[in-house]
């Protein structure tokens, strides 16, 4: 298990010094700056590096081989089924870039603050004149600019190695990094709260069941579509109110549904909306809204859990 610690003991005196002399860095950032320190001398950004490559890789190689499928006539593909089978394809590519996302988010997340409070580090820390919810957004920013990095980054060169392949790139590809980040950002700060309570271990598996759980609440939803039984669509509404990590998958696809897809998936009606890898219309705003809103939540509950807990 990853255990993202505040800062070594360098950082630590760096910061108290920083504090001595009144620096103009509001502590908020300079927490942000020593978690991302601390996050990047672990080898955790290191495997997903090599391990994005990799994956990045053989999509290519994958990716490639579709444009040398033959017919029984022994013709090429057409362009246009070409980039069907892509569209479809990148999805399935995409949904395991944004699980191993929502996992690192989870397990760096998890011993965030739980791992400085066993240690006694935070309380040397908040010995100086720092809040505790300084603590918990400094280090909540920190871990999302590395979340958003690494959305950013893997789906460049993803999106860079299809486009060299298949000559495909999906209609939205900007929404689609937002969309997927969002997901990633949503177990960090789920795994932030618990941090305030849990340990680091209990905490990232709490946050990971979490995201699963939802997802698959997010398909009896979709099942519910399908039967058109509101019972079972409610399901997948309350999943998406208290963690919305599905609906923001369901924007990460149709960011990448080509515009024929979206028009048979329509024509389909009812049937053409009962897929966890297909989206029919993009998330609605009062969703997009709620996700803010339940952004500020969740870090208003850490904040508060941190600051009445015993250290």
């Amino acid at each position: 298990m990853l255990v993202v610690s505040l800062a070594p003991a360098a950082d630590v005196a760096k910061y108290a010094a920083d504090l001595g002399a009144e620096t103009l860095v509001p502590p908020v950032l300079v927490f942000a700056r020593l978690t991302i320190q601390e996050a990047s001398r672990r080898r955790l950004l290191l495997a997903l590096l090599v391990l994005t490559l990799l994956v990045v890789g053989f999509s290519a190689w994958g990716f490639h081989k579709i444009t040398t499928v033959t017919r029984s006539d022994g013709t090429l593909l057409p362009p246009t089924q070409v980039t069907l089978i892509t569209s479809q394809l990148l999805i399935v590519v995409t949904f395991m870039y944004s699980g191993v996302l929502a996992l690192s988010a989870a397990v760096v997340a998890g011993p965030l603050i739980s791992s400085e409070v066993e240690s006694g580090l935070l309380l040397s820390m908040l010995a100086r004149p720092v809040r505790r919810s300084e603590v918990v957004i400094g280090k909540w920013l920190g871990l999302a600019v590395l979340v958003f990095v690494y959305a950013a980054g893997s789906a460049f060169l993803e999106l860079a190695a299809v486009n060299w392949a298949t000559g495909y790139l999906p209609p939205h590809p900007i929404e689609l990094v937002l969309y997927v980040a969002a997901e990633g950002l949503s177990l960090l700060s789920l795994g932030l709260v618990l941090s305030t309570r849990l340990s680091g271990i209990t905490g990232g598996v709490i946050a990971l069941v979490a995201w699963l759980m939802a997802w698959i609440a997010g398909v009896v939803g979709d099942i519910g579509a399908g039967l058109q039984n509101s019972a079972l669509q409610n399901v997948g509404t309350i999943s998406h109110l208290l963690l919305p990590t599905d609906g923001l998958w369901r924007g990460a696809v149709y960011a990448m549904e080509p515009d024929v897809i979206l028009a048979a998936l329509r024509a389909a009606g009812t049937a053409g909306r009962a897929n966890p890898f297909s989206a029919v219309d993009p998330p609605p705003n009062a969703f997009l809204a709620w996700v803010v809103v339940w952004f500020a939540l969740m870090l208003t509950l850490a904040i508060w859990s941190f600051r009445t807990r015993e250290i």
